[in-house]
């Protein structure tokens, strides 16, 4: 087991959100939508550890708190620079593969986050793959991304990217560099790509809201199934954040 290589979550999450301030510990049911997300990725099979990296900024301070007294790992960096965070809490956590998950995906099925890992891992065993992820080609809903990338290759894309953009987003110079990272991409069943699962907005919140208070109550393992009977029961609710544009990458 000593040669298997370390898989890390790494999460982004930050109280400073431009659209939707504090986002990540805004409560549904008294509990912070952090801490939902904590908790589905910590029943994934395929993580060996789970880190939260927010920003040195006093008002993320809540998030290191968090983390600390629910026994989570928790790396704090620099604000702006996503990108060189990113691979400074690879770094110190050992990491050999990123799974890289953003704090706004409260819903997360921990079986589709094995799912791709599960497709890293049998790529790379047959070829030479850094980047594999359900969104290069959009199936799942949005709120339902992952990421899974060799450390090597953040490692490359930190050591290369200028851009502004690709120092926010993490993984923009990875898959707009095709030339320089062999991608791979996972494909639902279903094209459920119209559903917006994400939290960016106030609309977001109030859909996400509505989606937990229905669901978690009595099944707080719910899986991406359970999502879709409750949302196709409650077809009125697909409006509530229909209008909503998903910010330029």
């Amino acid at each position: 087991m000593e040669n298997q290589p370390k898989i890390v979550a790494i999460i982004q999450a930050r109280q400073g959100s431009t659209r939707l301030p504090g986002k990540s510990m805004k409560e549904v049911l008294l509990k912070p939508l952090l801490g939902y997300l904590l908790d589905r990725i910590t029943h994934a099979k395929t993580i060996n550890e789970v880190v939260v990296a927010t920003t040195s900024l006093e008002n993320d301070n809540v998030i290191a708190s968090y983390c600390q007294k629910n026994s989570i790992s928790c790396f704090r960096g620099d604000a702006e620079d996503v990108l060189g965070r990113y691979l400074a809490a690879a770094k110190i956590f050992s990491a050999d593969i990123i799974v890289r998950i953003t704090g706004d995906c409260p819903l997360i099925d921990p079986k589709i986050i094995d799912r791709v890992v599960t497709h890293y891992h049998n790529l790379t065993n047959s070829q030479e793959i850094d980047y594999t992820s359900n969104t290069l080609i959009r199936t799942y809903p949005r709120g339902m991304d992952v990421e899974v990338f060799s450390f090597k290759a953040l490692e490359l894309a930190a050591e290369s990217a200028v851009k502004g953009s690709d120092r926010e987003h993490v993984t923009s110079f990875i898959y707009s560099h095709p030339g320089l990272f062999k991608l791979a991409n996972v494909v639902n069943e279903n094209n459920d790509s119209r559903f917006r699962w994400t939290v960016d907005t106030d609309e977001d919140f109030q859909l996400v809201k509505k989606i937990i208070e229905a669901v978690y109550p009595n099944n707080n393992l719910f899986t991406y199934d359970d999502l879709l009977r409750t949302m196709n029961e409650n077809p009125d609710w697909f409006q509530i954040n229909s209008l909503v544009e998903q910010k330029k990458e």
